[in-house]
């Protein structure tokens, strides 16, 4: 039963990682970038974005570990020279990729807690549509996280002033660890916020 646990929860993180990549491309083209477009990342063809790191073995590790699913998919290119404004404009992609995952978190936890109350969803499928939430709600959250590679830093860098450009060359440049160390050590301070959003969105816990 667990196993079968791993592979749907590993199965929807792909999916809803895909669904946030190809968000970010969708707002860089709108945004007068077609990068993307033109290496093809704009699908939501899974074998498009898939990254074994990040896809697979981070996702398996962090639910062995945790119980819950945490991972990512190949980042989508794009060329700030292209954009208009290119600080602006970096703010509003990576903005677009956990946006996404909340409006899926937000579609899928209305349908179930409407689905529960008018019963016009059969129950074995609650299972499943909280999963969906619950990492949706996990992706954006963690994505929000104003440490490099996440999303979270590069909206806080827009708002920055470009005498902090120092400080961004930092995080740029350790980051990736910082974020290890927090999706192994600390992520449990970001788990009440998830739980707080699955709740309000959902009308229960999980």
């Amino acid at each position: 039963m667990q196993e079968i646990d791993i592979v749907f929860s590993i199965a929807i993180l792909i999916m809803s990682a895909v669904i946030h990549e190809v968000s970010h491309g969708f707002m860089a083209n709108y945004l007068g970038d077609p990068t993307a477009k033109y290496e093809g990342r704009l699908t939501l063809n899974p074998f498009k974005h898939l990254d074994f790191f990040g896809s697979f073995l981070v996702p398996l590790v962090t639910y062995v570990a945790g119980g819950f699913v945490f991972g990512w998919a190949k980042p989508v290119p794009y060329n700030p020279f292209n954009l208009k404004n290119p600080k602006t404009g970096a703010g509003l992609i990576a903005a677009a990729g956990p946006a996404s995952n909340f409006i899926v978190a937000l579609f899928f936890g209305l349908l179930l807690r409407f689905g529960q109350q008018l019963a016009f969803v059969p129950t074995p499928f609650f299972e499943i549509i909280s999963l969906i939430v619950l990492i949706n709600i996990i992706l954006g959250v963690f994505n929000l996280i104003p440490i490099p590679p996440l999303d979270g830093s590069k909206v806080l860098f827009s708002f920055l002033p470009n005498a902090l450009q120092g400080i961004m060359d930092f995080l740029e440049r350790f980051g990736f660890f910082f974020l290890l160390i927090i999706i192994f050590f600390f992520s449990g301070w970001v788990l009440p916020i998830v739980q707080i959003l699955f709740r309000v969105i959902t009308g229960t816990g999980f």
